[in-house]
């Protein structure tokens, strides 16, 4: 497989690119993608049989149901980084190690109802947040240790929306390539 053609399955919808003025649109649209991502992922795995989520998105890839639990995680993990950043001042979060986490029994083994509903809860806890955010609080921010960067709570906001996109599209696209859908 050609370089290229593996960067576009990894990122089939392109890396996420943060506009350089984060307006009021953009956050409004962003919520609302992370307001409607866990039904819309759920309607897209729930009929899936266990042969098809342990199917890879691509060659040394997870699997769906890796994806299905990681992206639960990974918000799982961005909630309490919005929370730290709203609480205090520019903290520096706990990274963890994503693909360890994927090789974990609950995340080669356990049905993907379980980080379905939690991710149900959590995007329900973090929309609520997110929806009450002042301005102040947008600018607010926290350092991620791997980068050394700090991260603003607008931009994380993109991030994950994007984050929940392009997990989506990874499990679609496989789906569309075996004719599952």
């Amino acid at each position: 497989m050609k370089s290229q053609e593996l960067e576009h399955l990894k990122y089939p919808i392109g890396q996420f690119e943060c506009p350089n003025t984060i307006t009021g649109n953009h956050i409004a649209e962003w919520i609302s993608t992370l307001e409607k991502f866990p039904i819309k992922f759920e309607a897209l795995v729930k009929h899936l049989t266990k042969e098809q989520l342990d199917t890879p998105y691509r060659p040394g890839g997870w699997t769906i149901r890796q994806v299905a639990h990681h992206v639960s995680d990974s918000h799982h993990h961005s909630y309490t980084r919005f929370k730290w950043a709203l609480t205090e001042d520019t903290p520096t979060i706990k990274a963890y190690n994503e693909a360890d986490w994927a090789e974990l029994s609950d995340s080669k083994n356990a049905p993907i109802q379980m980080s379905i509903e939690h991710l149900k809860a959590i995007h329900y806890k973090l929309v609520h947040l997110l929806k009450g955010l002042s301005k102040d609080d947008l600018k607010r921010s926290f350092i991620h240790p791997e980068t050394n960067s700090e991260v603003p709570v607008d931009y994380n906001i993109g991030n994950y929306a994007w984050h929940s996109n392009h997990h989506y599209a990874h499990v679609e696209n496989i789906m569309k390539q075996k004719g599952w859908l």
